[in-house]
């Protein structure tokens, strides 16, 4: 039974998402270390594991052909930054006019995508390792082609190592960031559940506004899997593996916008059938789909059978017991909420079907079209185009590049000032620091200062404890996968785990001990000139961004809404454009969201506009709900006498939609009331009896929408007026 049970435990961990890349990191490292003692050289380990950091922090999610490609272009950048620090390192001026525009360009590249952002912040800071090994040298150029090799071998190793994991292990990463996705859905729908909880006297916003910061995480885990799939996919067509990935994430994609949608306002239905069990029905089935999607993620990762239990069958049966008996009541009153119930039953339904499908996703329906946009430059003029795009004040880009070169000649000109020991290290602890916008600088001020107390305390305990050298070695090693396991999600430990590594690494060549001080005086001088950097230079508060990102915001909910009448023409097809409209709507909230959570972090006098912005999040977030509604029950319509009521006020939505954000952008001041919108509201309120239940529906949806128009207008009066 141990053994089983131990089996198991390893098999878990070797699918685990961060276990293949910390392995990857500890053969690297363990082999430079090997090389270092066989050659009786431990000098030799300082290059190698500066390189092995450096080619992992460039390391990105692709093919293992696109990996080879990667590595090569990130191998010549490293070779060129290393050549370029050997060669400018005596000239001082030149090396600073040199910093500052590799510094600028490198972060200039960001613009092509995040491969080309991660390769060139890798580049940046082996160029930084290069000038800490020339100063280890007192400046002196014994041989010019040492360290830059030695720097670059051990970048191709860990390189080498990444290009054949990634082909013997090509589905795995896609793995990973579905199991993510379905983690992510199952919390998002339980947090919706809790929407439908019958109880008088809850925080309704609180939850509403979790809901919206939970979407956020979902879209992002939605993003990162569309890439992850459109990096195996290529120009090809996909094989029976990835076209199995392929279904289950468009399936994710279809439940999103299923548990967005809002059917009407939660508290009138909660109002109304308080003394009913038919909300507890609704929470309970929709609790349950979000523990199967939980456990769809598991199946996912852990390659295990997905086994959808029967417990969700008999909560929709209860479910549909339920409304039978609110049907049998026969209340008018009651009329207009009971269809609102029925459709979401039937949203539910289809929910339940698309889960049960999951059994076999090979089994699941084609797509229609299974296109992936790709946002990645098609050839150099589009580079150049992009790049080019970027070249303004307005651009946070060019911003964050312009204190970045800033900066890091502010460094150079401090330790040249004042001649400390291993002033380089100022240089490298601004690069880490130094972030696009102020909320996340001072928070990785705040861990990078943490961490490097906290290693230097456990590098003074551990010289003493463990003096032998070949131990130290070991310990060396394991810190580095400490740090590359931890790197993303625990900052502060993985900042004590690199300082531990490199503590261990130099005091295989001389003393320990005396890095000890040098190493926290750089680290609170550069965390110093990056605070500064972010807040003097160019300084993105978000809050003079919030117009903008208020209106991109409405208008993709416009394009949305556009996309989803179209559809109701022609009938539901998840094309490129559809689906395109649907994910740029989520991402507009999802980037509010993030706005508004960088605002918090901010001064006080720069979040003064927060508790606005998170109104408007609330109402984004509504009106998002009433579009996935419209966007989940899509089907080609009958005939009707309603039709052109429907296409007229839908156009009108969007036109109204788009004004309100060239308001924004533009300062026009906006109408606070309109009479015609309210006379719009009415007239969609006003359901004939004999209306079919799928115009009635999206009639329903477009009336709730137009009553979204009043409190968007006083919001957006009111920034205006802020302004």
């Amino acid at each position: 039974m141990l053994s089983r049970d131990l089996l198991q435990s390893l098999r878990r961990l070797w699918f685990q998402d961060k276990f293949s890349y910390s392995l990857r990191v500890f053969v690297a490292l363990a082999g430079a270390t090997v090389l270092g003692w066989w050659r009786g050289e431990p000098a030799l380990m300082i290059p190698l594991f500066l390189g092995i950091i450096a080619s992992a922090l460039a390391e990105t999610d692709d093919s293992w052909h696109g990996r080879l490609s990667a590595l090569l272009v990130t191998l010549a950048c490293f070779a060129v930054a290393a050549f370029s620090v050997e060669l400018l390192f005596s000239y001082p001026w030149l090396f600073a006019a040199g910093l500052a525009f590799s510094a600028f360009a490198l972060v200039m590249l960001g613009a092509l995508g995040e491969r080309y952002a991660t390769i060139a912040s890798a580049t940046l800071i082996l160029s930084i390792y290069s000038m800490i090994g020339v100063d280890q040298r007192d400046g002196a150029v014994e041989n010019l082609w040492r360290e830059p090799l030695l720097l670059v071998a051990g970048a191709a190793w860990y390189g080498l190592l990444s290009v054949l994991w990634h082909a013997l292990f090509a589905h795995q990463p896609v793995q990973h960031s579905l199991a993510r996705v379905y983690r992510e859905l199952g919390l998002y729908l339980k947090l919706k559940a809790q929407l439908l909880e019958p109880v008088r006297g809850l925080d309704v916003e609180a939850r509403r506004l979790e809901v919206a910061r939970q979407n956020g995480r979902l879209v992002s885990a939605l993003n990162a899997a569309k890439e992850t799939l459109l990096n195996r996919i290529g120009k090809s067509r996909p094989g029976a593996q990835v076209n199995r990935y392929l279904k289950l994430y468009f399936m994710a994609q279809d439940i999103h916008e299923r548990t967005s949608a809002s059917h009407y306002p939660y508290n009138a239905l909660v109002e109304t059938f308080f003394h009913s069990d038919v909300l507890f029905r609704c929470q309970r089935l929709l609790t349950l789909q979000a523990n199967a999607c939980h456990e769809l993620g598991e199946a996912i990762q852990y390659r295990q059978p997905f086994d959808y239990g029967a417990d969700s069958a008999q909560a929709s049966a209860d479910l549909q017991a339920s409304l039978d008996h609110l049907y049998a009541q026969n209340r008018p009153e009651w009329r207009d909420l009971l269809r609102a119930l029925r459709a979401l039953a039937g949203n539910l339904a289809t929910l339940e079907h698309q889960l049960a499908g999951a059994v076999n996703p090979d089994a699941l329906a084609e797509e229609q079209d299974t296109t992936l946009f790709d946002r990645s430059p098609r050839n150099l003029r589009d580079a150049f185009e992009r790049i080019r795009l970027q070249l303004t004040p307005t651009s946070l880009l060019f911003r964050h590049a312009l204190r970045m070169a800033v900066a890091l000649v502010a460094g150079y000109g401090v330790l040249h000032a004042i001649h400390p020991e291993q002033g380089y290290w100022i240089l490298l602890t601004t690069v880490f620091v130094c972030q696009p916008n102020y909320g996340a600088t001072r928070i990785k001020l705040v861990q990078r200062i943490g961490g490097t107390l906290l290693g230097l305390g456990a590098g003074w305990a551990l010289f003493d404890l463990f003096p032998e050298p070949l131990l130290q070695s070991l310990f060396a090693v394991c810190a580095g996968v400490v740090f590359f396991a931890t790197r993303a999600s625990r900052y502060t430990l993985a900042t004590a785990a690199i300082t531990l590594m490199v503590l261990f690494c130099f005091n295989q060549v001389g003393d320990g001990y005396g890095l000890l001080l040098p190493r926290l005086f750089d680290t609170l001088v550069g965390s110093l000139i990056a605070a500064l950097a972010v807040f003097l230079i160019l300084p993105d508060w978000q809050g003079r961004r919030l117009d903008a990102v208020l209106a991109n915001t409405l208008n993709c909910n416009a394009r949305y809404l556009r996309e989803i009448m179209r559809q109701y023409e022609t009938g539901k097809r998840d094309d490129l454009a559809y689906r395109l409209a649907r994910r740029n709507a989520h991402n507009a909230d999802a980037a509010l969201s993030t706005t508004l959570g960088n605002m918090l972090l901010e001064p006080g006098h720069f979040r003064k506009d927060a508790e606005t912005g998170f109104r408007f999040l609330l109402l984004s977030h509504t009106l998002l709900g009433y579009l996935s509604a419209l966007g989940a029950h899509r089907e080609t319509l009958p005939e009707d006498a309603s039709d052109a009521l429907l296409d007229s006020a839908a156009e009108r939505l969007a036109a109204t939609l788009e004004e309100l954000a060239r308001s924004l952008q533009s300062g026009t001041p906006v109408a606070v009331h309109s009479d015609a919108e309210e006379a719009l509201a009415r007239q969609l309120e006003q359901l004939p009896e004999d209306l079919d239940d799928g115009h009635r529906l999206v009639q329903t949806e477009l009336a709730l929408i137009c009553r979204q128009l009043a409190p968007l207008r006083s919001l957006v009066a009111h920034v205006q007026k802020r302004s």
